[in-house]
């Protein structure tokens, strides 16, 4: 795997355990009431988008386990749409997709970049 989409899948991980720490006894509810904390989710949402879609296509079809297509279009969605987020696809995405993915691209990472 190129250095530069190691680095990318690293960031996708950071953002991703950012996210779901941060949920970590919170309610759905939280994001009806604390909008910093839903924009901030948000924002971890994006940035995993955004590393992934900048993920070479090589690298991609190496993971088909990883929904490269649904997250690069979430981000897209979330950028875009900003103003008409669905705060129940957010809570899932934080509490069920994103431990999921943290799963996968731990294994994406046990391997070394070539250099």
């Amino acid at each position: 795997m190129p250095k530069d989409d190691f680095i990318r899948i690293q960031h996708m991980r950071e953002a991703a355990l950012s996210a779901v720490q941060s949920a970590q006894g919170r309610l759905r509810s939280d994001l009806d009431t604390d909008l910093v904390w839903m924009m901030g989710l948000v924002k971890c949402v994006e940035i995993i988008g955004e590393a992934a879609a900048h993920v070479s296509d090589a690298t991609r079809s190496q993971y088909p386990r990883i929904p490269w297509p649904q997250i690069i279009g979430m981000r897209n969605r979330l950028v875009h749409v900003y103003f008409d987020i669905d705060r129940d696809r957010v809570w899932d995405t934080i509490t069920i997709d994103l431990p999921i993915l943290i799963e996968e691209l731990n294994n994406v990472l046990e391997k070394k970049p070539i250099t």
